[in-house]
């Protein structure tokens, strides 16, 4: 192996330990414990290293979210490979979201802002794209087999976002006196409350 190629392992390798050291502080304290000062002194680094593979925290927050998006991109596109039916394919999208969230916790804060005192990110990321395409698009499904096949897509989509979102947020933020299942039950119903709007609302001359 010449020096370029032991180099460039060698970054990998810092890097990456980098990343496992950032997640095991997000992990074991929250989000808001993360700084570069603690992720140098977790893997025994100065600091100026640590900016030499990322120019900021910023910049580490931002791999993490598009590997959330990344885990739940893959999510829809299973669900959307293998159900035809718009309606059914549109519900088990946004199910997802909610299963998701309780599996991947940290994750979910991060890219959807649920107690994070982070700025709003300005540029859409191409995992993020994909997870937001997936779903506006069995949105669009479901509008096509409508009685209003002209309805506004993205005005159904966050329609959709408000409930599911607003539930998840409650039983993460709040931790609401329902039990995960009893919610994730009251979730699907709004979901096919939506559905049901959707499919029998007539077009508005």
């Amino acid at each position: 192996m010449g020096s370029v190629e032991r180099k460039q392992r060698l970054r990998e390798e810092v890097r990456g330990r980098i990343m496992r050291a950032s997640w095991k502080i997000v992990q074991e304290e929250g989000w808001h414990a993360l700084s570069m000062r603690r992720i140098a002194d977790a893997i025994e680094y100065t600091a100026p290293i640590i900016y030499g593979y990322f120019k900021n925290k910023e910049a580490i927050l931002w791999e993490f979210t598009a590997e959330g998006y990344a885990i739940l991109s893959n999510k829809i596109l299973e669900i959307a490979r293998k159900e035809t039916d718009p309606a059914l394919k549109l519900e088990e999208i946004w199910l997802s979201y909610w299963d998701f969230a309780f599996e991947n916790q940290a994750h979910y804060q991060l890219m959807y802002g649920v107690e994070m005192d982070c700025g709003k990110m300005e540029i859409m990321m191409p995992e993020m794209e994909a997870a937001r395409e997936l779903t506006n698009q069995a949105v669009k499904d479901l509008i096509a087999t409508s009685k209003d096949p002209d309805a506004d897509p993205c005005r159904t989509f966050y329609t959709f976002w408000a409930v599911v979102h607003g539930l998840i947020s409650l039983n993460l933020v709040r931790k609401t006196t329902l039990s995960q299942e009893l919610s994730r039950s009251v979730l699907r119903d709004a979901i096919r409350a939506i559905i049901a709007s959707v499919r029998s609302k007539e077009r508005q001359n």
